[in-house]
């Protein structure tokens, strides 16, 4: 990782080192209604109080008890490795769902990350943050992040995310040119390599997917590039060697 790629110091001013209170009405609230899965971690930020509102589950993934996390305990917990991109991803997809102007609340984002635990352990996880409720202007009040510990991931030396929204397609575009210095894969693009390596053509992933043969070749052809990779043939060795693809 050059040093472009170091990650920006976190801002105080909108990421704050407060933990949520148990004893406050909003936690107890959402202590009886969100449901969490087991091996999962939830948080909920208010950007209105600037602290967490909520945390559950941080101490069986992370090793950190409810009451002393904090969003930016949760931030620098990230391997170094992964620090910089999941910083730039974060950064990038707020600013995104913040431009909108309709539905905000149905854009979200993942992303496979190496997070660290209190003990200095890799802890493998998939990462998904949302916005769970916006104030009477449409502007974003709190963000729901929930982090799932799945032993089965494997990392390569490719980035994993996905975006999920009404314009997922501009969504993506942004986050692709955002991401770009890193070694990264979207969902679509995984998903155009998973029919690849099925012995699909372009034409007949494109008529599963429901777009155009040319859509799936912009998907496939910025790949070779991308990963140094000089056919089909050599991408789908690449994916599985790199665990793109299981």
């Amino acid at each position: 990782m050059n040093k472009s790629n170091k990650p920006s110091e976190i801002d105080p001013s909108i990421v704050t080192d407060l933990p949520a209170n148990p004893e406050s009405s909003s936690y107890k609230q959402y202590k009886r209604s969100l449901l969490r899965f087991p091996d999962e971690a939830v948080y909920i930020y208010s950007f209105k109080d600037k602290k967490l509102i909520y945390a559950d589950g941080w101490e069986e993934t992370l090793g950190f008890k409810d009451d002393e996390i904090t969003l930016q305990t949760i931030i620098k917990q990230t391997d170094p490795s992964y620090a910089a991109f999941s910083h730039e991803i974060n950064a990038k997809t707020i600013d995104f769902i913040l431009s909108r102007k309709t539905g905000i609340k149905n854009y979200s984002f993942s992303v496979e990350l190496k997070k660290i635990h209190k003990n200095g352990t890799m802890v493998p996880m998939e990462v998904k943050i949302g916005i769970l409720s916006v104030d009477e202007n449409g502007l974003v009040n709190d963000i729901i992040g929930r982090f799932r510990v799945n032993r089965n991931l494997h990392f390569g030396i490719v980035m994993r995310y996905d975006v999920q929204g009404p314009d997922k397609e501009e969504f993506e575009k942004v986050i692709n040119k955002a991401v770009q210095k890193f070694l990264t894969i979207s969902g679509k693009e995984k998903e155009a390599i998973v029919y690849v390596a099925k012995g699909f053509s372009f034409k007949e992933i494109a008529d599963i997917l429901g777009v155009s043969a040319s859509a799936i070749e912009k998907r496939i052809q910025p790949l070779y590039k991308r990963f140094n990779v000089k056919n089909l043939t050599h991408l789908v060795s690449f994916a599985y060697e790199n665990h793109i693809l299981p």
